[in-house]
């Protein structure tokens, strides 16, 4: 075993260990964690199973075997990085039609004399 191997190893346990450590401190939601833990089991399982790896960087055209887990990881955060990208799109639409509809409220209850935000119906 070498030592890329190990370190491998090492960094891809740690990473799964800190992935369930942040969902089970409730820092982390189950929803978003799939993708991490798919990502450090796979790099586990590409880093133990060093035959796997070789076989698949000379299947791709690899030359390095080493690389080809790095660009493993490195997929994995791309997909990650998009996945985050969609949740923020769709939150930023919800936010925005949540902040329309509450503009729309205070001016329905303002039209209709009641006090908002302070404001009386004269502006005071």
């Amino acid at each position: 075993m070498d030592y890329f191997q190990i370190f491998s190893i090492i960094g891809s346990v740690v990473l799964l260990a800190l992935i369930i450590n942040f969902i089970r401190l409730g820092i982390l939601k189950e929803r978003y964690s799939v993708l991490w833990i798919a990502c450090s089991v796979a790099i586990l399982i590409l880093s133990v199973k060093k035959g796997i790896l070789d076989y698949l960087a000379v299947s791709l055209g690899v030359a390095y075997p080493p690389s080809l887990l790095f660009l493993v990881a490195f997929m994995f955060v791309l997909l990650i990085s998009l996945h985050f990208s969609v949740v923020i799109s769709i939150f930023h639409e919800k936010n925005k039609i949540l902040s329309q509809e509450v503009t729309l409220l205070k001016e329905a209850l303002r039209e209709a004399g009641i006090n908002v935000g302070g404001k009386g119906k004269d502006g005071k």
